[in-house]
């Protein structure tokens, strides 16, 4: 049976939405928010009614009939620590998604729109892998200081997506294999799938692992302190020095991958530098996570937007595969990986799980 399922992915200031018809995309609409019309909004949940409307008129303009979806899927927001799997969405999640557990951020309204639509046309609502995926080994939630944890947050639905795919295509399933998955976006995230389970992977977003486009990752603890502590710096500018201004936009003032490449290409030393360090990083980051997997991998996978670069990927794979072989998956089809996730629910290949 092919499901009719309706994707939704907020954002800051977008709402993307897909409808699928099985795995196969009928169509993908991006609808932009100004920052007039957010601006009347005190809180994220506010803006829920708003955005609800306008996905609804895009069907109507579409003339889809929405009688006719089996579900609705909203990307996964700030919640508590969850295992990755597809979840129902259930009323102790949307008390969650209102007031943000983990923080404010609009993938909370995911969730919520689904949940309204769904309700509305009695078909059950999803969200998938949200970035609050947990499955972290207890090993790896020590940092060497009592009052702070390791944190997993990391790209966990595309991670999730393409480790599933590979498992698939290959015949040898997901929970059966080891595999290092590198995603490579505006944040670096490397994961260790043990079995079914990412049990360690460096948080991408402000904790440590490799510096990205926009991100710092690991830095030398003292000196940040001392940073911290200079007077110079509030404590906001600190933490854009980590994300947002950190990594290439830090040493190049640019967040453009490919840029720096051609650059590097045409003979510029500092942005040659600065790649080789950003590959020598991530080297390192993989190193780890095949330590992690007692070297038993049974293969690593490239994804994310610069891992369609055809100068980085070969230079990546040379220094990584004496670990294990290399399989690329470029992109991220964020939309694609949630209804993925809904038809292995629907399907019965996977079992729903509940919020608690």
């Amino acid at each position: 049976m092919s499901y009719k399922l309706l994707v939704i992915n907020p954002g800051s200031t977008s709402t993307k939405i897909g409808l699928f018809e099985g795995e196969r995309e009928l169509f993908q609409e991006t609808i932009r928010h100004t920052n007039e019309e957010l601006k009347g909004y005190n809180a994220i949940y506010d803006q829920f009614k708003f955005r609800e409307d306008l996905i609804l008129n895009v069907l109507k303009e579409k003339n889809f009939d929405i009688k006719k979806l089996n579900a609705v899927v909203g990307r996964g927001g700030m919640l508590k620590p969850v295992e990755g799997g597809t979840y129902i969405v259930n009323d102790i999640m949307i008390e969650d998604l209102k007031i943000g557990v983990q923080g404010p951020h609009a993938s909370n309204l995911g969730g919520i729109l689904a949940r309204a639509i769904g309700d509305e046309l009695n078909v059950p609502s999803y969200i998938v892998d949200p970035v609050v995926t947990d499955e972290l080994e207890d090993v790896a939630r020590l940092s060497g200081i009592l009052e702070i944890q390791r944190k997993s947050k990391f790209h966990a639905l595309n991670q999730k997506a393409v480790a599933k795919r590979y498992g698939k295509e290959t015949g040898k399933g997901y929970e059966n294999l080891n595999l290092i998955v590198v995603h490579m976006g505006g944040g670096i995230s490397v994961g260790a799938h043990k079995k079914g389970k990412v049990v360690d992977v460096n948080n991408a977003l402000d904790g440590d692992g490799p510096f990205s486009p926009e991100r710092a990752g690991s830095v030398p603890v003292g000196d940040l302190i001392k940073m911290c502590f200079s007077g110079k710096y509030s404590q906001n500018e600190v933490y854009r020095k980590i994300v947002g201004k950190g990594g290439f936009v830090g040493y190049l003032n640019t967040n453009d991958a490919r840029g720096i490449i051609d650059k590097m290409k045409k003979g510029d030393k500092k942005c040659e530098k600065v790649y080789k360090a950003f590959i020598y990083q991530i080297t390192k980051e993989v190193g780890k996570m095949a330590a992690v997997l007692n070297g038993q991998v049974d293969q690593i996978l490239l994804t994310g937007g610069i891992a369609y670069s055809n100068v980085l990927v070969p230079d990546l794979k040379s220094n990584i595969e004496w670990i294990s072989d290399v399989t690329v998956y470029p992109g991220e089809d964020e939309l694609l990986a949630l209804a993925q996730g809904a038809i292995r629910v629907l399907s019965g290949e996977e079992k729903t799980k509940e919020y608690k």
